[in-house]
Formats: structure tokens, sequence, C-alpha cells
């Protein structure tokens, strides 16, 4: 299989399996988040989604009307 083809399968295979989110950040905040993701082995995208799926499941343990 050539490169171009490789990208093409890749690019469909993650238009079909993954949603993407673009995100923004004050200037050097995503180097401070890469630092702290390379500390516990993560990429950087694994460390965003674990921080995300943290706190979504902080919340709703805190639905039931604990102060957040």
């Amino acid at each position: 299989m050539e490169k171009a083809e490789k990208s093409a399968y890749r690019n469909s295979w993650i238009a079909e399996k993954l949603d993407r989110v673009n995100l923004t950040m004050p200037k050097g905040k995503k180097e401070q988040i890469k630092d702290a993701a390379d500390k516990t082995g993560l990429s950087l995208n694994a460390y965003i989604n674990q921080a995300i799926d943290e706190r979504m499941e902080r919340d709703a343990e805190n639905a039931g009307g604990g102060v957040q």
C-alpha cells in the first residue's frame, strides 16, 4: 500500500470512528498540559480525555444536590 493510500485509509477510519474537538487555550498552557501528560506516561490527547472523563464522573456524582 502506498503512502497516499495509507493516509486515505487512516483518514477514512478516523472520520468513521472518532469525533474531533477544536480546543483553544491561552498560549503556554498546551505545553504545561503536555508536561503533565508526559509525567504520567500519557499522550496529550489521552491526558485531556482522562481529565474530561474524571470531571464528568465527579459532576454526575454531585448532581444529586451536592456542592460543586
